[in-house]
């Protein structure tokens, strides 16, 4: 689309840059289309693509009439009758016109209407649908960012008319989302929910797009069933595991989310200056940034282990690089000297590179310092540790002795790590343990309205013999006693790891965290993935669960478009959670997708909303309370 839509060989953004004839122009965009492009591209990349200015649609804009305009905004009245009143204008020299979504037949002729009264259609070069609709921060994650849906779809005052619309508004986006991967996919989706009404309203809509196109001869058309690999949508309510919507997570970027601030490749920390007052620090996450692309998926331990040996190579290069070149620190090295000798001229090559790698490092080690502090002031160690174990024999003493912590600044904590047991105990909790937690968090005056929903919702699935934790899902990695004994004895000794233990920072606490790895098993959104996706390796019990899921095949236009499914293999998916999503699904799909080594896969994980376990804990708060 900065390229004036142009088609390119490249799918490396950077690449994209370098190859392109560049063109300066302007990029006018809206709100929503703000936050899609800011999620992927920074200012430098703009640049790079030509853009010279970027402002908002509603701003004021200074005339530049003998220069093009890229405009990337919604299809609405509003945005038509701006772009119609700058072509009146003479704003620029050309317009390249690319709406978000779909332009619908209404608005095209009114825009063609009001184009033509102006005079000037022949400065009107282009008019896209750009099915963009999404905000994507990681090329396997994506979100749609309407927020609250789990509460506006299971509200009781909620009406038929704003259900209907919100599941409309998510078959658009999917429908956006599943255009750009060049593949008109199976639907699966279990049935009796939003899923279900989801599933086939998209269903539909790419029904209508397959017989709007059939007649095309178009070698990018998705209807073309030779160009492409067949894929499948499966699309899941997010009660298919309530529980991970809390837990206390052990991988990096997880942690990171749960902890700080993650949005649009951005992490925000809250930083005490010394008066006192808290202000925000941020890092951005470029996608050069080899240290997260290389540790954000791994477990704490080894993420921090990591950095440490990131840093330790960094010096040692430096070290010798100044003990080649003779000066005692890189800073000293002059590019524009006129010491031309081999060893300086290498060295001042080699500056930029690790210039960058120490900036990422810096970042990465400032990050692992306020994680780790938080871990300190909160013992969010124990939560995690606990949650790896609800059905062991000591739980309601470990569970009570972390109750009584005299903290209050991890009341949010411990209520997560209740309601992960709540449900995922399948001994299931005694009445006095459950009102000797009640009590507490009245003591300390805590809302508990989260925790009344829990209540009413487990009691609802049990009597429609459903289940939270979809315990009917196995684990196809493990076996469910042997995975309770490992993981507990994996995770000895992490109680009390943070105590008094930062003073040395990351390093002091490398050799005692290395070896409390998290075991790696999947989860029960993963074995529904694994089901579908890997039949052939897929438990008999996981078979039998996604056996009923609908099964719904846009390309056949005649007769029944739904039919009993039948076990296929895929190579790729996209999994989208109905009600909010989280990193820890994610990272598990990965997890499980990059460990097929005979049989590769690719999972898109995409939701609602990513949400984090606070963000969710005051959504359900509000079912509770109502």
């Amino acid at each position: 689309m900065l390229f004036l839509n142009k088609e390119t060989a490249d799918t490396n953004l950077e690449d994209t840059f370098n190859d392109q004839e560049l063109l300066w122009k302007v990029l006018v965009l809206d709100k929503k289309s703000t936050a899609i492009v800011s999620s992927i591209l920074r200012v430098n990349d703009l640049l790079k693509a030509g853009v010279t200015v970027h402002s908002l649609i509603k701003q004021d804009r200074a005339p530049l009439p003998d220069v093009p305009v890229v405009y990337f905004v919604s299809p609405s009245q509003e945005n038509i009758d701006i772009i119609v009143q700058d072509l009146k204008d003479d704003k620029y020299s050309d317009f390249y016109v690319n709406f978000t979504s779909t332009l619908d037949r209404e608005l095209l002729e009114a825009f063609a209407q009001q184009v033509a009264i102006t005079g000037k259609s022949e400065k009107i070069k282009q008019v896209f649908d750009q099915y963009l609709d999404f905000i994507v921060t990681e090329p396997e994650l994506f979100s749609l960012e309407l927020p609250n849906s789990y509460a506006l779809l299971n509200s009781p005052s909620a009406s038929e008319e704003s259900i209907n619309t919100l599941c409309d508004s998510i078959a658009d986006g999917l429908f956006n989302s599943v255009m750009t991967t060049k593949s008109i996919p199976i639907i699966r989706a279990p049935s009796g929910g939003p899923a279900e009404m989801i599933a086939e309203k998209l269903g539909r809509k790419l029904r209508d797009y397959v017989i709007n196109t059939k007649s095309s001869t178009s070698s990018t058309s998705l209807t073309n069933t030779d160009s492409f690999e067949r894929s499948v949508l499966i699309i899941l309510d997010r009660k298919i595991d309530f529980a991970c919507m809390f837990s206390h997570s052990w991988i990096y970027q997880c942690m990171v989310f749960d902890i700080f601030k993650l949005s649009r490749n951005t992490i925000t920390i809250p930083v005490k200056n010394e008066s006192g007052e808290v202000t925000e620090k941020r890092f951005d996450i470029e996608p050069t940034d080899f240290f997260w692309n290389e540790n954000s998926h791994l477990p704490f331990p080894e993420a921090a282990e990591n950095v440490e040996i990131a840093l330790s190579d960094y010096k040692n290069e430096a070290a010798e690089i100044t003990k080649r070149t003779g000066v005692t620190n890189l800073t000293d090295l002059d590019p524009n000297s006129a010491n031309d000798t081999t060893q300086i001229q290498e060295a001042v090559k080699k500056l930029p590179e690790l210039t960058a790698r120490k900036n990422i490092i810096d970042t990465h080690m400032n990050i692992f310092g306020s994680l780790l502090s938080e871990l300190e002031t909160k013992n969010l160690d124990k939560f995690f540790e606990i949650e790896q174990n609800v059905d062991g024999s000591k739980l309601k003493t470990q569970f009570l002795e972390i109750l009584n912590d005299n903290k209050t600044n991890n009341l949010e904590d411990k209520m997560r790590s209740f309601i992960v047991l709540f449900l995922t105990s399948e001994k299931g909790l005694s009445k006095d343990f459950i009102s000797d937690v009640e009590k507490y968090f009245a003591s300390n005056e805590y809302d508990i309205s989260a925790l009344k929903y829990v209540y009413k919702l487990r009691e609802f699935m049990q009597l429609s013999n459903m289940s939270l934790q979809n315990k009917s899902l196995e684990d196809g990695n493990n076996n469910g006693n042997k995975s309770a004994k490992t993981g507990n004895l994996s995770l000895s000794g992490l109680y009390g790891l943070t105590e008094g233990s930062l003073q040395g920072g990351v390093g002091s606490l490398i050799s005692g965290i290395k070896k409390l790895l998290p075991e790696k098993k999947t989860i029960p959104i993963t074995n529904v993935v694994e089901a579908i996706m890997d039949p052939l390796n897929s438990s008999q019990k996981n078979l039998e669960t996604t056996d009923s899921y609908l099964y719904i095949d846009p390309r056949i236009t005649r007769g029944s478009h739904t039919k009993k499914p039948k076990r296929q293999s895929y190579h790729k998916s996209l999994v989208f959670v109905v009600g909010g999503g989280n990193y820890f699904e994610y990272q598990n799909l990965q997890e499980w997708a990059h460990s097929q080594l005979h049989n590769p896969k690719k999972v898109m994980y995409g939701s609602t909303t990513i949400t984090t376990p606070d963000e969710f804990l005051k959504e359900i708060s509000e079912l509770g309370s109502a």
